[in-house]
């Protein structure tokens, strides 16, 4: 007599479920008595329910034996410990590049453009010539200024001999007084008249001067506004016809609302009371619209003796040099300003932070190894670092990595990391 048992389930040592059948034969003696055929049956089976029982408990008590050898040891965690440092505080502001010197070309008398001496976007030296206007009026005005000179010379020279000559007429009462009164005031006249025909002159040869525009400094010329044949100098037509900009240094502007300017002017008088002058430092950093930082640092220049009362701004000035000619005026770009130093500031990296809901929290590791979430406010960022106003304090651990795997409540064996930033020399 063969009977079947059920397939059996246990999880061996490697974590894996497996099953095993199990088979019993039972041969019973054969009597001619049914009776006694019905009794031995009755005992196999009583005989196989205990045989099976005894084998669920083996199984069983090998079973709860593994699941104690898979207890999983503790996780070993990265941790950082939390700085205490002084750390300077910075503020970004959109500014705006202009050159050191942006001079507009303009015409200062009004004809016909003639000529164009230079090529648009190109570097052009002091005194060289970049527009002729038709300079044939004031050529005529000139030769008609010099003629009324001429013709005062001449009237002056007339006046002066009648003088001369009845000077010493006067002296023997030859002629009257009166006729000596007329002959001095007519000298008089004639001299002045020859001083304001030689100031003619000379307008008309400077205005004559102005058909030659000539570049007032060393610099970039932009594109030029006005093409030859053109009326310029007088609206609607174009009078500034173009402009030089030097950029060996540049300048950036930027405006300051009146809580930076207050922030910024009490860390200035606190550091000036420390014999520290901001204007002797070059510390200002200027990034570009690529995000990239500028390779040369700048200096404040300027601060406007005013705040705006419309915008509540204050304008403020800064310089940079440019010896490679890589910023050009109208560049929009950010100017990174130290506003403050921290004093004994609490830092953590920014990554070992979690926001849920404008709520922020970091995993602290506490003396007993065991993880707590807590909940912490923070302040202005320093690199890849940022500071903690409210929730942590110096030396305490904090989660780092596997934020994903961590959670409040179990227990860990902290590994502790030194965090080193990418952008600074913060290290712990």
């Amino acid at each position: 007599m063969e009977f079947w048992v059920n397939s059996l389930y246990f999880r061996d040592q490697s974590g894996v479920i497996k099953s095993r059948k199990f088979f019993f034969t039972f041969v019973p003696k054969i009597s001619s008595n049914k009776h006694n055929q019905i009794v031995m049956i009755k005992k196999a089976f009583a005989v196989l329910i205990k045989v099976t029982v005894l084998l669920l408990l083996v199984l069983f008590v090998f079973s709860c034996k593994e699941k104690k050898g898979q207890e999983k040891a503790p996780p070993e965690i990265t941790v950082v410990n939390v700085l205490q440092k002084d750390v300077p505080v910075y503020s970004e502001f959109v500014g705006q590049v202009y050159g050191n010197r942006d001079i507009p070309i303009r015409a200062r008398v009004s004809g016909f453009l003639e000529g164009i001496f230079f090529k648009e976007g190109h570097t052009v030296k002091k005194g060289q010539l970049l527009y002729t206007i038709d300079p044939t009026p004031f050529q005529a005005k000139v030769a008609m200024e010099e003629s009324t000179l001429a013709e005062a010379k001449t009237m002056f020279a007339k006046a002066e001999s009648d003088l001369n000559r009845i000077k010493p007429l006067a002296k023997i009462n030859a002629v009257s007084q009166s006729d000596l009164d007329a002959a001095v005031a007519q000298y008089e006249a004639a001299k002045a008249s020859v001083e304001a025909a030689k100031s003619g002159v000379k307008i008309a040869k400077i205005n004559l001067g102005y058909c030659w525009v000539k570049s007032p400094i060393n610099g970039i010329i932009g594109k030029t506004k006005a093409k030859v044949g053109e009326f310029v100098g007088q609206n609607p037509n174009p009078v500034i016809l173009n402009t030089v900009s030097d950029i060996d240094s540049v300048l950036v502007e930027f405006f300051l609302t009146e809580r930076d300017y207050l922030r910024l002017a009490k860390s200035y008088i606190y550091n000036k009371n420390q014999n520290y002058d901001y204007e002797d430092e070059d510390d200002i950093s200027l990034i570009l619209s690529d995000g990239t930082v500028f390779g040369h640092k700048g200096r404040i220049k300027f601060v406007d003796r005013n705040v705006d009362p419309g915008t509540g701004s204050l304008l403020v000035q800064t310089v940079f040099p440019n010896p490679d000619k890589l910023l050009r005026p109208g560049l929009y770009s950010k100017v990174k300003l130290k506003m403050e130093t921290r004093k004994g500031a609490v830092i953590i990296p920014q990554r070992s932070i979690m926001e849920l809901q404008g709520q922020f929290s970091v995993f602290v590791v506490n003396n007993e190894n065991k993880v707590e979430a807590r909940k912490i406010k923070t302040g202005e960022k320093y690199g890849e670092y940022i500071v903690v106003s409210e929730g942590l304090k110096s030396g305490e651990k904090i989660v780092i990595d596997a934020l994903q795997k961590v959670k409040s409540g179990i227990t860990v064996v902290p590994k502790v990391i030194e965090f080193k930033s990418k952008n600074d020399t913060t290290t712990e």
